[in-house]
């Protein structure tokens, strides 16, 4: 799944909710960049984290 990230999705990280609604920036060698609502700009390793890909933006 971590693959499919692309640019422009948006995203939730599992264990930090507080950081809000994130959009990825990028995704290069199992490597996206996040841009956070309430964290800013945060590089997640994506073989540590799984990202939660958020589909209705009303949630």
């Amino acid at each position: 799944m971590d693959n499919l990230l692309e640019p422009g999705m948006f995203v939730r990280h599992p264990a930090e909710p507080d950081w809000g609604l994130g959009q990825v920036q990028s995704n290069i060698g199992g490597r996206a960049t996040v841009n956070f609502e309430h964290r800013g700009k945060v590089v997640i390793d994506l073989r540590q984290v799984t990202l939660q890909v958020v589909y209705d933006m009303g949630r």
